[in-house]
């Protein structure tokens, strides 16, 4: 297995990248394992050979960002919607999540991390529904409200926007990185 590494800025965002290309011996599988760094050193995310990024809705008086700070781990459990079901079924391990509270504020409050595979639902007994366990794993210093989101052109397709009653949703990495630096009040 041959190793390449490369170091590019990342879109004038004042980052760097430092990515590796594992390139194993089977032609046409290419693995990218990369970091961010920020200028204070910061790692804004960390990846895997396919990281995959979401967005998880609570409603803070049901369950918060803070209450899953306090509780370290969390089944994701509830979700009786195909589309959210099947985002569930996608989510890997170590893959990261906005944390969105819904209704009453309408803002991510952070950043969680898949640390649990789909599993049956321990609410139900119908093995269609599927849960996962998440962590906290970063706080955004502001909140970024929907507000905001929906100012962003870049952000006009998120799945927040587009399909706003959806439970669990796909983020894209461009957007994930956007979102990152308006809750590090950069945005």
């Amino acid at each position: 297995m041959r190793k390449v590494r490369g170091v590019r800025p990342d879109k004038g965002l004042g980052v760097r990248c430092a990515f590796f290309h594992l390139i194993p011996p089977k032609k046409g599988s290419v693995y990218k394992i990369a970091a961010i760094f920020g200028g204070n050193g910061y790692v804004c995310r960390d990846f895997q050979a396919t990281m995959n990024y979401w967005l998880i809705k609570s409603e803070p008086s049901v369950y918060s960002w803070d209450q899953l700070k306090k509780d370290k781990k969390a089944c994701w459990d509830g979700v009786r919607n195909y589309a959210a079901r099947n985002n569930l079924r996608d989510m890997k391990k170590g893959d990261l999540c906005f944390f969105y509270h819904s209704m009453e504020s309408t803002e991510i409050a952070g950043i969680a991390k898949v640390v649990k595979e789909h599993y049956q639902d321990p609410t139900t007994k119908e093995t269609a529904w599927l849960a996962v366990d998440v962590a906290p794993f970063k706080s955004f210093k502001q909140p970024v409200s929907l507000a905001q989101i929906k100012k962003e052109p870049l952000l006009k397709n998120m799945d927040l926007v587009r399909i706003s009653r959806l439970s669990v949703g796909k983020v894209r990495a461009e957007e994930f990185d956007l979102i990152c630096k308006m809750g590090e009040g950069g945005g």
